[in-house]
């Protein structure tokens, strides 16, 4: 890791996404002392840990959330809860808060992958840490399961009031659940902002991509206006940007229809279910991405009438060589 600084609010959830081997498992690793800090300081309330004093885990009071789960299979549900605790009125409160009350008696395979995800939360906050490292907790798991059970323990971390620092891979996850979003990249933190702020406003090109799928398309920026090849749009300048520029469109940001003096051909179209998402070349040969209703139906090879459909600024970066 290079540089990073960063620091949580009492009770915010911050989510670090970024590629496979970014240093995201890292940073989590390095906070529960599992591995050594080379320089700089990880801080606490009432500890901090150096390169060259450096704090054990069992002292920083630190909780951990695998996508494993990591429950004793042997141990019933309010065994695995109650592991190590003295007092276990905490307990009892996590076990009904989070559904597991019926499941008190039960070992782990008995278990679905959420209701053991659920048990794995249980116990780390019935240990009241001071905050929670959890690293991809969902990735296990189904997509209709991932999309409830997220919001279930983003709320009982707040309930909780600890602050949390989530490591995943999904964008999606770390858009809607996060307070604030950390995008690494190659060990570096590109950007640290609100959700909306990082994907309406990226600070960089790998940024816009990865949050989202993101089209370019050449304009000239004047006064905050962008003059483009498919009309005016609306424009915030990015790094300094200025006449010449690539416009940052979403698929929503554009509207298609089929017209045969249209400005563009459709490459290819995707099926989503409730929406489709086309893939349209336009004059100059630039590919643009759309996505409309799925009653929409046009096929590759079909001209369609493009053009921008928003009124939000839009990011403009300096036009690449």
């Amino acid at each position: 890791m290079k540089n990073l600084n960063l620091s949580l609010a009492a009770d915010e959830v911050l989510m670090l996404v970024g590629p496979t081997g970014c240093g995201k498992t890292t940073i989590l690793q390095a906070l529960a002392g599992l591995v050594p800090i080379s320089e700089g300081q990880i801080e606490l309330d009432n500890w901090i840990s150096t390169s060259g004093r450096a704090v054990p885990p069992e002292k920083r009071n630190v909780g951990m959330v695998f996508q494993d789960f990591a429950l004793f299979p042997h141990l019933t549900v309010e065994q695995n809860v109650c592991f190590h605790l003295s007092n276990t009125k905490l307990a009892d409160h996590w076990l009904q808060l989070l559904g597991l009350d019926a499941f008190r008696r039960a070992k782990p395979g008995r278990l679905s992958g959420g209701q053991k995800q659920r048990v794995a939360l249980a116990r780390t906050l019935a240990h009241e840490p001071a905050f929670v490292l959890l690293d991809e907790p969902l990735s296990n798991l189904d997509a209709a399961l991932k999309d409830s059970l997220r919001w279930d323990i983003r709320e009982a971390l707040k309930s909780a009031g600890i602050p949390a620092i989530w490591v995943t891979h999904d964008q999606e996850e770390a858009l809607s659940v996060g307070d604030r979003v950390g995008i690494l990249n190659g060990g570096v933190l590109e950007q640290l902002d609100t959700p909306e702020k990082c994907f309406s406003e990226p600070t960089s090109r790998f940024v816009a991509g990865f949050l989202g799928e993101a089209s370019f398309l050449p304009g000239d920026l004047h006064q905050d206006q962008v003059a483009t090849v498919l009309g005016p749009a609306p424009g915030i300048p990015i790094n300094g940007a200025a006449g010449g520029v690539d416009l940052l469109l979403r698929p929503d940001d554009l509207s298609l229809m089929p017209s045969t003096e249209g400005n563009g051909v459709i490459d290819w179209v995707r099926y989503e279910g409730c929406s489709r998402l086309y893939a349209v070349r336009i004059a100059g040969g630039t590919q643009l991405r759309v996505r409309t209703s799925h009653e929409l139906q046009v096929r590759r090879g079909d001209r369609v009438q493009m053009a921008i459909t928003t009124t939000h600024p839009l990011a403009a970066f300096p036009r690449e060589a």
